[in-house]
């Protein structure tokens, strides 16, 4: 070999070394960094169906949902199959934080309305956090007028508090899974044998099917006494998303009547294998009041 052919081969292997370990260097950095990024959407929405998701409304964004279900899929033709009767609960969420958000409802079922607030306390995060958990807590006052002639009810009576540790994780990208530990207290339930207390277990999960499809479903047990004079069931409901743009649609089956957790989890009086089934669907719009920053759906 030359001489000069050797020495530049002599000068350039010592070089190409230590590009070469600043290359590597570099994407370790990278890879790194992304094992303590958290783990983002592992809902659409910050509900699964009727129930709560770990999401919360992103810093200073207003979530506006209109929520409907339909009567009854055995009510017969003559109902159109429960499309001719509906329950509206129209709701508003805003985030005071990425990780705080506090909302209003009110529903035409018991014409009840709700006040919440929800907190991101863990973030799901790769090799350091497992799941992520939300707090979250209702106060819900019924104002509908009572049926039983000569009863009535106090401010109290009318008062329903409601506490829930959501704990979620995403799997990956198609798969995510929900466990929804529930506290709900009723001063005076709505019937006579009911228990003030109710605790209940819910679990849900959302199946990514496409970019913009996913399937969802969940379902609540109650931990109450048998008491076969109650006409309550435990509720479920399965159901798609979609997202088109800056909104979430929520299309679903349930056998659930009531949109919030007062009345699907403690107060379900339809039956699934009776085709007491509702057809229903969620809307969910989000606005941004960042400034130059065009609306965005959390």
């Amino acid at each position: 070999m030359p001489p000069l052919r050797l020495l530049f081969c002599l000068l350039i292997i010592p070089l190409a070394s230590v590009a070469q370990d600043d290359l590597l260097g570099e994407l370790e950095k990278q890879a790194g960094t992304q094992q303590t990024v958290p783990v983002a959407a592992t809902f659409k929405s910050t509900r699964i169906i009727n129930g709560q998701s770990v999401e919360t409304v992103k810093r200073n964004h207003l979530d506006f949902r209109i929520s409907h279900r339909f009567g009854r899929l055995n009510s017969g033709a003559y109902e159109l199959f429960g499309l001719d009767q509906a329950v509206m609960r129209l709701g508003f969420e805003y985030g005071l934080t990425d990780d705080l958000m506090i909302g209003v409802g009110r529903s035409g079922e018991q014409k009840a309305y709700d006040f919440f607030g929800k907190y991101k306390l863990l973030r799901q995060t790769p090799g350091r956090i497992p799941v992520s958990v939300t707090l979250f807590g209702s106060t819900v006052i019924r104002t509908q007028k009572s049926f039983v002639p000569g009863e009535t009810f106090s401010f109290q009576d009318k008062l329903t508090y409601t506490g829930q540790v959501l704990v979620a994780r995403k799997i990956n990208e198609n798969l995510s899974l929900q466990l929804s530990p529930t506290y709900l207290y009723r001063n005076k339930p709505e019937l006579v044998g009911d228990e003030r207390l109710l605790l209940a277990l819910g679990v849900g999960g959302r199946l990514k099917v496409s970019r913009r499809v996913s399937i969802n479903a969940e379902y609540f047990y109650a931990f109450r006494e048998r008491n076969d004079d109650l006409p309550y069931h435990n509720s479920l409901a399965v159901g798609v998303d979609i997202e088109t743009g800056g909104h979430v649609f929520q299309l679903h089956f349930t056998n659930s009547l009531g949109m919030i957790e007062k009345q699907f989890i403690g107060e379900t009086s339809g039956a699934w294998d009776q085709g007491d089934i509702h057809y229903g669907f969620n809307i969910s719009r989000t606005f941004s009041f960042n400034k130059k920053k065009n609306p965005v759906v959390n």
